[in-house]
């Protein structure tokens, strides 16, 4: 009699299909992940037209999600920053020691799995950065539908300007600084600023105000105080750090240039403009810092002889607050600011910013380039 071949076990039918379906997530796993990467890619590379971005993204998706994730970092007490670097940390520590505890045959294997693994992240977080901010990059300039003019910015101006600053800050300093008292915290200048950052945005035809952010303190601020970094914003959880050595007298303008990324505008120039309205806008304190601001930056587009000669009009209280200022910035470490704010040129380069870091500069031409009334709001084309 003929035997039957044998019929297979349902155990062993089961480890073939379990098998099977393994290895068919797996390949799919390994095509979504070279998915993101490739998208990542085609995202850094590819130019994006200015009108299409600030029609969809800055005026349309990017002011619906900012309230929402800002209002909830502002509930966290501490910096979300802090949180994602410490748990960055403890993931470079277990992959090196997963590297390091490899078997010597498989190290290379692990090393380039490692590598491949490094690379996804990095465009999960590129790909979220350009969502959840990034590519207010790529918008267009804020110039755009105000009544500017370049040609507006000359020797002249600047040097006009330099003498209403210092006149301003004369003005301003003892009622700034009794405003000041009355402002201990950061959260206490938060709601005090908050309605000047309001109409500077109206100023500006903001369809949708942005959530102005609580300012916080972080961990990382003796990397600020060595890299001189005033401020930032966590682009990732859209909260504002601001630097704790900061003097008070320039909280408000920092506060408000922070803000002025929050509100979309990513170009420092920029942020700066909407800080520089936003303090306009404020008390007796925001305005004085947003003056000592300006006079900050003017002081390198004024001729020496001008320099001089309108320094000497300065009053003792603001050219004390200018010199604690400049002290402050010298104990920065030369090594940490150079290699900070190398690094951040190179990004805002990345970013089609082409000035880099230069564009801090730049808030002058935005100011004596624009046309404004009588309370300092631009006027629109």
């Amino acid at each position: 009699m003929a035997r039957s071949a044998p019929t297979p076990s349902r155990a062993g039918r089961g480890g073939r299909a379990s098998g099977l379906q393994r290895g068919a997530t797996s390949v799919r796993g390994v095509v979504a992940r070279l998915a993101i990467v490739v998208a990542a890619v085609a995202l850094a590379l590819t130019p994006m037209n200015p009108a299409w971005v600030e029609r969809v993204y800055a005026r349309g998706w990017y002011p619906a999600l900012q309230p929402f994730i800002t209002s909830f970092s502002s509930l966290v007490p501490i910096a979300l920053l802090d949180v994602w670097v410490v748990l960055a940390a403890l993931g470079v520590v277990w992959t090196g020691w997963r590297v390091i505890r490899a078997p010597a045959g498989a190290r290379m294997r692990t090393w380039a799995r490692t590598l491949w693994r490094v690379v996804v992240v990095a465009s999960v977080v590129y790909i979220a950065f350009l969502a959840c901010w990034g590519l207010n990059y790529r918008r267009l300039p804020i110039t755009h539908g105000l009544d500017f003019d370049r040609s507006r910015v000359t020797a002249a101006e600047v040097d006009a300007a330099g003498l209403r600053a210092v006149a301003e800050l004369n003005r301003l300093h003892q009622p700034a600084h009794v405003d000041l008292r009355s402002m201990p915290t950061l959260a206490a200048m938060r709601v005090r600023l908050a309605p000047a950052f309001a109409a500077a945005q109206r100023a500006l035809g903001q369809p949708r105000l942005a959530t102005p952010g609580r300012p916080k303190i972080s961990m990382l601020s003796p990397f600020f105080r060595w890299a001189t970094v005033d401020g930032m914003v966590n682009p990732l959880g859209l909260e504002v750090i601001v630097n704790a050595d900061v003097l008070p007298v320039e909280q408000p303008f920092v506060i408000a240039h922070e803000w002025g990324h929050l509100a979309g505008w990513a170009r420092e120039s920029e942020a700066s403009y909407v800080g520089w309205l936003t303090c306009r806008s404020g008390d007796h304190a925001a305005r004085y810092s947003g003056w000592l601001s300006l006079y900050w930056h003017l002081r390198h587009e004024l001729a020496r002889d001008r320099l001089q000669a309108i320094d000497t009009r300065l009053g003792d209280g603001p050219r004390r607050d200018l010199a604690a200022i400049a002290a402050r910035l010298r104990r920065g470490q030369p090594m940490v600011q150079e290699a900070s704010w190398r690094t951040y040129d190179q990004f805002l380069k990345a970013n089609r910013v082409d000035s880099g870091v230069k564009n801090y500069g730049e808030v002058v031409t935005l100011i004596l380039g624009t046309a404004a009334d009588a309370e300092g709001r631009p006027r629109r084309r």
